[in-house]
């Protein structure tokens, strides 16, 4: 019997799940179901913290969109829309690197569009899953099932009846990647 996939809640505006999503993948067995979501809270952002996790993970240099925070809604229906494609995984990376390591504003739809193009997802397919009231309505479920499994801030990762959430979300993959006494926020 294959154990029970995690899933991992991320939100494309946020660079603490950049940094988690760029790691998950490779640290958690099995590799667990992404779950692109909006709207939720997440991790306060202190940018230097972020830019020396990033460095530290040997990710590019952080470089920020302006404005920032954007709205992320624009991505996140585009990350559904790539999760029924199944393609949810290649273009979060592509987007959240649009975002945070090339400094692009995702609540502006052509660099979203850039994002999909890295992951061979036509832009007409994407523009029109973002205006689908399908892919509206699977974003909004997967916000509700989020909150109905206890996820209050993103990035999580939840398993079975375990919520690890925030930065205790990047402590855990930090530990299972061994590296136990690091801090998310050194």
């Amino acid at each position: 019997m294959r154990p029970a996939r995690p899933h991992f809640f991320l939100d494309l505006g946020s660079p603490w799940c950049w940094i988690a999503a760029e790691q998950v993948n490779a640290v958690l067995e099995p590799v667990p179901e992404w779950v692109p979501v909006s709207g939720l809270d997440g991790v306060a952002v202190d940018r230097a913290a972020i830019e020396r996790r990033a460095g530290d993970d040997g990710l590019p240099a952080v470089r920020w969109p302006e404005p920032f925070p954007f709205e992320s809604r624009v991505a996140g229906l585009a990350a559904t829309f790539a999760k029924q494609c199944g393609r949810v995984v290649a273009f979060s990376l592509a987007a959240m690197r649009q975002a945070f390591a090339a400094g692009r504003d995702l609540s502006e739809v052509d660099n979203v569009l850039l994002s999909a193009a890295a992951c061979e997802l036509h832009p007409r397919a994407v523009l029109t899953g973002i205006e689908s009231r399908a892919v509206r309505q699977a974003l909004d479920r997967a916000n509700a099932a989020a909150v109905e499994r206890g996820v209050s801030i993103v990035p999580a990762i939840c398993h079975d009846a375990e919520v690890v959430q925030g930065l205790d979300c990047l402590e855990l993959l930090d530990q299972r990647a061994n590296r136990p006494d690091r801090s998310p926020v050194e």
